[in-house]
């Protein structure tokens, strides 16, 4: 955790993944951050995986370093808190970040009532206003029909919800960019951000839009080829599984080097008429002579010996391993200095994630766990919206809100 952003006030009202990271990334920057959900817990609260106890550990995992209140959202009283708090005053809250829909008690006309240069982001899954979720999405933009091997023509939704992890880290950007132009020119605004156009934005980037419009027709599954450059898995004799990608020139000559392949390479350029040293995509478009020389090259040496020399010449290389393997690795978990052990809401003690980014420059905190629900109601209603102590007893009394 760092500071940069210490001084901001970001409420939260939102639930899954895409809102959620939002708010985690900006409470790893120092943004004090406030998540309201309806008592006894939002529909994410008891979302797998979970601890031995029941706890989600998926929302405990996302919710880190935030404040917690609970609010009876059912109720029109209770709505009215939570349009108070999206709208809370201070030049440095009245930050919003939601996937509510766009009409509704958090319609942003409403909260702008509250405060005329509010900022709210609003994730959604459709520009539409239809619903949607990050596995739907990639399965309507086409990504599944290209996953996969060329032998099955089932779709693979691939586990990782890419485009919800995306969508979070844009709209923690489009709200530090809307802040800073309210220093500006004092004015608010809301941001909508629906995964659809997340996804569809990012395949015509890198141009897969553009190919299909040229005339290139859909692109056909690779199975683990990397498209459009050199790079496979590739089995060593003693069973090791390895991924490896050679795009600049010294990562292919390396890989040529330590495979002792160079003569049958050579063979093949003189055979076609290229040279494979300087244009990772002429490797991929001769993949069908290239690919059996270098199987064959793994296939005659194991890994131990392999691997130190790729290393010492910038070969690009990744393991095959489970994510059990995974946190025995020094580089990802077990020494990333990242990771802190931390005492979650569940009872469970494990290492957690602080900000993913590291600034030399500035001291690395420890994350901060996740809060009990409703663990902050009392002080935020105090602090945020200045509520006296015998109005926050009658909030409780009357089921308004509850606390921890």
């Amino acid at each position: 955790m760092y500071d940069l952003l210490k001084g901001l006030t970001v409420v939260e009202g939102s639930a899954f993944i895409a809102g959620p990271t939002c708010g985690l990334y900006l409470a790893q920057l120092g943004a004090q951050v406030i998540r309201f959900d309806n008592i006894g817990g939002g529909p994410d609260f008891r979302r797998w995986p979970l601890a031995a106890d029941g706890s989600s550990l998926y929302w405990e995992g996302l919710n880190k370093g935030k404040k917690s209140v609970a609010i009876d959202l059912s109720r029109p009283e209770g709505r009215e808190l939570a349009q108070r708090l999206a709208a809370a005053p201070g030049e440095d809250a009245g930050l919003f970040v939601t996937n509510f829909p766009v009409e509704g008690f958090l319609a942003y006309d409403r909260l702008k009532a509250l405060r005329d240069d509010v900022i709210c982001v609003r994730v959604m899954g459709w520009a539409d206003g239809g619903p949607g979720v990050d596995y739907t999405i990639n399965s309507a933009v086409g990504v599944p029909l290209m996953t996969g091997h060329p032998d099955d023509p089932r779709p693979v939704n691939h586990v990782l919800p890419a485009w919800d992890l995306l969508t979070g880290a844009f709209a923690a950007f489009n709200l530090t960019a809307a802040l800073l132009d309210r220093y500006r020119t004092g004015r608010g605004r809301e941001i909508r951000i629906p995964l659809s156009d997340v996804a569809a934005a990012a395949l015509a980037n890198m141009g897969m839009t553009a190919e299909i419009l040229a005339g290139e027709g859909e692109r056909p599954r690779q199975g683990n080829n990397l498209f459009g450059a050199f790079g496979r898995d590739f089995l060593t004799r003693d069973g090791r599984r390895l991924m490896v990608v050679a795009i600049t020139p010294r990562q292919w000559t390396g890989l040529i080097e330590v495979l002792g392949v160079g003569e049958a390479v050579a063979a093949v350029e003189a055979s076609r008429g290229v040279d494979f040293r300087k244009d990772e995509g002429v490797r991929f478009a001769h993949a069908d002579a290239l690919m059996p020389i270098f199987e064959a090259g793994f296939a005659r040496a194991d890994s131990a010996d392999l691997l130190p020399r790729f290393d010492a010449l910038g070969v690009c290389w990744g393991p095959y391993q489970t994510l059990a393997q995974a946190l025995e690795d020094p580089r990802l978990f077990k020494d990333n200095p990242i990771f802190s052990d931390l005492a979650q809401p569940s009872g469970a003690t494990y290492p957690a994630p602080g900000y993913a980014a590291t600034l030399p420059q500035d001291a690395r905190r420890p994350p901060a766990p996740a809060a009990k629900l409703g663990a902050h109601t009392e002080e935020v209603l105090g602090d945020l919206l200045g509520l006296d102590a015998a109005e926050i007893a009658r909030l409780h009394d009357a089921g308004i809100v509850a606390s921890a």
